[in-house]
């Protein structure tokens, strides 16, 4: 088979599109005929080594494979890695049937950035109706889908940060009543400006630095901040447990790796944003496709912040 991997840790420049034995399935797994494989931040610290042990080198990266099992049936489908493949074998728990009319990217926007945008709101916020959420890096792939499903969930107001004009233009688009600069000077006062001066009820974070700082600071008495990644770079700020205590701020964090563990990827929360984006009620982005030999320029542009939404190969 065709494959992408990665025989030393580093950056985009250590991939090479190789031919590799095809994958024999385990009990419980399923060969899948790749249609597409999904691109994710989770892949890029793959190839630089903060996942993948040395022994497991060369290594195949990829968690979201979207394609075709023996029988035909499109399939959706997690795997730890091994999706930059044209075969892969996956755990039938974590396989799901997608209708024809939903495109590979789109498909592909559901799983990682889907549930993992779905999880913020329903697991880790318990978002209730008419609360007032941030979500900032509102244009990458979470950051879309949560702005949408916020409001699918009956948030009374949502808010979103970005970091360039287009991109807070996007946000609107896809629903936010209010899109600012997400950068770290001044954020609290445009957050606490666009909720017209009152703190807000949810965050979802996955900037950090200073702007997990700021944020804290904009949350209502029983307010949410809910962490999912450090797109800045370093650790995140240590917090005082006494300052939580005096505003009565709840701060949470959530990885989907070990939700997916724990229960598959197939079940209803991806059953039901599978219904919403073929009603039309949800909209996944598609930031740009590419062949799969080109998995290193996917790799620069998503490092590079220069693409909006889902990035995917075709295989």
């Amino acid at each position: 088979m065709r494959a992408v991997q990665f025989d030393r840790f580093g950056g985009p420049e250590v991939l090479t599109e190789v031919e590799r034995p095809d994958p024999v399935p385990g009990d419980g797994e399923v060969l899948v005929e790749v249609e597409a494989a999904g691109v994710n931040f989770g892949d890029i610290k793959n190839v630089a080594g903060q996942y993948a042990p040395a022994e497991t080198l060369p290594h195949v990266p990829g968690m979201e494979v979207v394609g075709r099992t023996a029988d035909g049936t499109r399939v959706l489908g997690y795997l730890a890695s091994g999706g930059y493949a044209s075969l892969a074998a996956v755990r039938a728990r974590d396989l799901i049937e997608i209708p024809e009319e939903i495109g590979a990217g789109q498909a592909a926007a559901l799983l990682v950035q889907g549930l993992t945008a779905w999880h913020l709101l329903r697991s880790a916020a318990r978002v209730q109706p008419g609360e007032a959420v941030v979500v900032n890096a509102a244009a990458g792939g979470v950051g879309s889908l949560a702005i949408q499903l916020a409001r699918h969930f009956g948030a009374g107001r949502v808010i979103a940060t970005a970091s360039t004009p287009d991109k807070r233009s996007l946000a609107l688009d896809l629903g936010a009543d209010s899109a600012v600069d997400g950068a770290a000077d001044g954020y609290r006062e445009r957050i606490l400006d666009a909720n017209h001066g009152r703190g807000v009820d949810v965050v979802l974070d996955a900037v950090g630095g200073e702007v997990f700082e700021q944020a804290l600071g904009t949350l209502a008495h029983f307010g949410r901040l809910i962490t999912y990644g450090a797109s800045a770079g370093g650790p995140l700020p240590a917090v005082d447990p006494a300052r939580l205590t005096m505003s009565n701020t709840v701060l949470g964090g959530l990885w989907l790796v070990p939700v997916l563990e724990r229960s598959g990827a197939a079940g209803p929360p991806l059953r039901e944003l599978l219904r919403l984006t073929v009603a039309q009620q949800l909209r996944p982005l598609v930031g740009g496709e590419y062949p799969l030999a080109c998995a290193a320029d996917a790799h620069r542009d998503l490092l590079d912040r220069r693409t909006a939404g889902k990035l995917v190969l075709r295989v």
